[in-house]
């Protein structure tokens, strides 16, 4: 049911730089008026929402405490936690199985100190 979501961010390069790295996709960046986004990769073909990082600062602030908490899938959710140090993200919470239906999942807070988890059946 998730359409579309935005990740505030105060830096847009440094964002784009471990988004990029961490979930190996090439964001496009836009700049409408002062407002800068940068557009995750979407599919019409492929099922679940997109987004993008937005940079505002008079609308939107990071935050590791408050707000949504949005999931990315992955295959398997350890392979983007590998990658979360490594470009300059914490892991506040590592892989964890929800239940054997469900799968696992694991939370960490970007460059930016947004609060971010991950979803994967394995």
């Amino acid at each position: 049911m998730v359409g579309w979501f935005e990740i505030p961010v105060m830096d847009m390069d440094r964002a784009k730089t471990f988004y990029e790295a961490v979930f190996q996709v090439e964001i496009k960046l836009q700049d409408f008026g002062g407002t800068k986004m940068g557009w995750f990769p979407w599919d019409l073909e492929k099922p679940g929402a997109t987004g993008c990082l937005i940079q505002n600062k008079d609308w939107y602030k990071p935050s590791k405490s408050d707000g949504v908490l949005i999931y990315f899938n992955s295959t398997d959710v350890q392979n983007e936690l590998d990658r979360i140090e490594p470009n300059g993200g914490k892991i506040v919470q590592s892989k964890t199985q929800i239940s054997p239906d469900v799968g696992y999942m694991a939370v960490f807070l970007d460059p930016e100190g947004n609060r971010i988890a991950l979803h994967s059946r394995q």
